[in-house]
């Protein structure tokens, strides 16, 4: 692991913005260095306001899928919600439905089965879209390669709009309007919205032309907020805007199924933010999709009945857990996989293959091996010659890419930078195993391979003041681009006695200069070796954090690595 402590080149803009925004010296660094370099820049961000949002009819084909829904709406025609499986698309369906209705509108929504049909727009669910007596069909989270179904849709009478944000193919459908701010000619200025955020961006333009009071749109940022920060998507400009709004609402519970997922997830009476969305309450929406009928999510989010809610929230609960006992097998049985590879430790990539692995879960492993030996991953599951695959990248990979220039071996792929699903025959794997680590040769060193962690500023433990906790608080949501602020201290002691607590992680405290802080590693466990109590000899990079318990707060310092 690399330590890369962050120089801040530009001092004389930070000690201006220290001045100019009354903060400390290492404040004022960290935002220099996210590019919070003025004080209006700095006011953007610390105070994330609707005015910030841009224009929806900025993105391109807009004006075309609102008259389209526009004229549904007025001849009550059948319109069919189709999304994905994963939080994002569950978020995306729920709001959009919602809206509709709430519009008078005549609405059905599906979700893909993820064993039987797989990611994105599938003829099953064309079909049942022609037996639904469909004459609008939008697509939200997928879509955007669907060149086949989509004429399959358009041939049966039914006209397509797709609301995408993933990355578009060569050839796009012949939809009546594409909704994807990635898209060539699109002069939407933000292109990194989750495909939640794309969905709002519709019902905020339908909002525009009907002229609606800003509330009826706006009740619906909480789902917003779910889909975009399970979505792992950049957490600055307009997604911070939309994560900030939702997540007030969200800790509000005011919706019925997001107040049942809360309560039963053990978080009632927690501050929630993107933390708690992505680690323990996307988590439970995902397991459904992953093992079963995802649509059982959707009416999660539908229902007005809180004894409804709780009960599907119970069995979010159940198959989560499941879901869980899945991941470990299959994790294991990964590791069992690159043990037994003798060329594993010269190769820059590892594609892993077998039988019996379910593919609702592979994407997650893959992110799990990637975090133990980082290296671009691909879990493939094989069922019947055909393998479904789930690929996940290092920061210096385009893994989208790489499967583009692969794309020979593959019967259909699509995805982001980082994250990437692929389909491909079993007598093809081999080939694609070894064409996937030409191409990553080209681009990849040995220096890549190092994982880093990224340092924004070195200090002492007497700098963590209350005023700093509150500055630090400020900056969430936190997510990529604008993660939570990393520090490091160096020549701490340990007092006490560290202690394994939980499944291996390690807690213990420090002191340095009559400071002293609770510390926790989070499965370093097998770090213990490192603490030796009673000597001023620890460095220890690590976050700092609050921990709520038994109505206190205390200030917590999450390690991420020690020396």
């Amino acid at each position: 692991m690399q330590w890369c402590v962050a120089n801040t080149l530009a001092r004389t803009a930070a000690g201006q913005l220290a001045e100019t925004l009354s903060v400390p010296q290492i404040i004022a660094n960290i935002l220099v260095n996210r590019g919070i370099d003025t004080y209006e820049r700095a006011r953007l961000f610390f105070q994330p306001e609707w005015d910030n949002l841009n224009d929806p009819f900025l993105m391109k084909d807009m004006d075309k899928a609102v008259d389209r829904l526009l004229a549904a709406l007025t001849r009550n025609e059948r319109i069919f919600i189709y999304g994905d499986y994963d939080v994002d698309g569950i978020t995306s369906v729920s709001l959009l439905t919602l809206f509709l209705r709430a519009q008078g509108g005549n609405v059905v929504y599906y979700i893909p089965d993820r064993m039987r049909e797989g990611y994105g727009l599938s003829e099953t669910g064309i079909r049942q879209a022609i037996e639904a007596g469909t004459s609008l069909m939008v697509t939200v989270d997928c879509g955007i390669t669907a060149v086949e179904e989509v004429l399959l849709a358009s041939q049966n009478g039914i006209d397509v709009i797709i609301s995408d944000h993933h990355e578009p193919s060569r050839e796009l459908p012949k939809a009546i309007a594409i909704l994807d701010p990635k898209r060539d000619g699109c002069m939407y200025p933000f292109k990194q919205l989750a495909g939640v955020g794309v969905a709002y961006k519709l019902i905020q333009a339908i909002g525009i032309k009907l002229g609606l009071p800003d509330e009826e749109v706006r009740c619906y940022i909480d789902l917003v907020a779910l889909g975009s920060a399970a979505d792992i998507v950049p957490m600055i400009d307009e997604n911070r805007v939309l994560v900030h709004k939702g997540l007030e609402r969200i800790n509000k519970l005011e919706r019925i199924g997001i107040h049942a997922l809360v309560e039963s997830s053990g978080l009632q009476g927690k501050k929630i933010g993107t933390g708690q969305v992505v680690f323990i309450l996307a988590p439970r929406i995902n397991a459904v999709g992953r093992l079963g009928d995802a649509e059982r999510a959707v009416h999660l989010l539908l229902t007005n009945s809180y004894e409804q809610a709780r009960d599907i929230a119970g069995v979010l609960e159940i198959e989560n857990k499941q879901r869980k006992s899945i991941d470990e097998e299959t994790f294991q049985q990964a590791l069992g996989l690159i043990d037994r590879g003798d060329e594993t430790e010269k190769r820059l990539t590892l594609v892993l293959s077998k039988e019996g692995w379910h593919p609702g879960v592979i994407g997650i492993v893959a992110s799990r091996i990637v975090e133990k030996v980082y290296k671009p991953t691909v879990m493939i599951a094989v069922e019947d010659g055909v393998g479904k695959g789930s690929a996940r990248s290092i920061s210096n990979f385009d893994i989208h890419s790489a499967l583009k220039e692969c794309e020979q071996y593959l019967i259909g792929y699509g995805g982001h930078r980082y994250a990437a699903g692929l389909t491909i025959a079993l007598d093809q794997i081999e080939a694609f195993r070894d064409a996937f680590e030409t191409v990553a040769s080209k681009t990849l060193m040995e220096e890549d391979l190092i994982q880093k962690i990224y340092i924004d500023a070195e200090i002492e433990l007497t700098d963590i003041t209350d005023k700093m906790m509150r500055l630090l608080n400020r900056f969430a949501p936190f997510g990529p681009q604008n993660m939570r602020p990393v520090f490091l201290s160096r020549n701490l002691k340990v007092v006490g006695s560290p202690r394994i607590v939980g499944r291996n992680h390690l807690k213990f405290k420090v002191q340095q200069h009559g400071a002293v802080f609770d510390a926790i590693g989070f499965d370093l466990g097998d770090m213990q070796y490192c603490l030796h109590p009673g000597e001023s000899n620890l460095d220890m990079v690590y976050v700092i954090e609050e921990n709520h318990y038994n109505d206190q707060v205390k200030k917590q310092l999450r390690v991420k690595d020690l020396r």
